[in-house]
């Protein structure tokens, strides 16, 4: 198993509640919390199949319950609570699924997957930062970064994926590295041996 300009109030949203699990990830949240950020946890976690109401913004049984699950599926101790290490993992999976959405909307769901896969292939080799935030935010890694795509709001299949790939599905073959031909600026790429090829990516080591 595998160790994921701004436009727009709904962008500017999704900027701060990526914060929110990342850098104040020594917050609680346990039944009886109200609030906002209580409400974006459980529409995390209904697009990664584990909140099936209306997210409220209240932590009752429900959303209990929804993390308990969440936390035994990713090997966390699931006593229910969203503390230190379930708040960090939200935020890695919401971290990747951005990435993904940004990437490879139009990509076939074996290549969200694969997008997915070479952030974590990324995270787990000694020739990149080790975390996921790390890996995201590495200057000009991400062309989705760069112009801004990463700040859509990702869809379910993009939270899919992230999952997918954390669960050991790698389509990828391994690859550390992803393009789309038709958008190289910089020739270097070519210079990595070539896996295969998903949709419009081609992916390499």
């Amino acid at each position: 198993m595998k160790f994921l300009h701004i436009l727009g109030s709904l962008v500017l949203a999704s900027c701060f509640y990526l914060f929110v699990f990342e850098d104040n990830a020594s917050a609680m949240m346990d039944t009886g919390t109200r609030g906002s950020e209580v409400e974006h946890m459980q529409r995390v976690l209904e697009k990664l199949d584990y909140f099936h109401t209306t997210p409220t913004g209240y932590y009752g049984s429900v959303t209990k319950e929804s993390v308990r699950d969440f936390q035994a599926d990713f090997g966390l101790s699931a006593d229910g609570v969203a503390g230190t290490n379930t708040l960090n993992m939200l935020s890695n999976l919401e971290m990747i699924a951005h990435v993904v959405h940004g990437e490879s909307r139009g990509e076939i769901y074996e290549g969200k997957v694969a997008v997915a896969s070479v952030i974590l292939n990324r995270v787990q080799s000694s020739a990149f930062p080790g975390s996921t935030y790390g890996v995201i935010y590495q200057q000009n890694a991400f062309t989705a970064l760069n112009d801004g795509q990463y700040w859509l709001t990702p869809d379910a299949s993009s939270y899919r994926a992230a999952k997918d790939a954390y669960f050991g599905w790698d389509p990828s073959g391994g690859a550390t590295y992803y393009y789309n031909p038709s958008g190289v600026s910089d020739e270097w790429i070519y210079s990595r041996d070539v896996i295969k090829t998903i949709g419009q990516h081609v992916y390499a080591r």
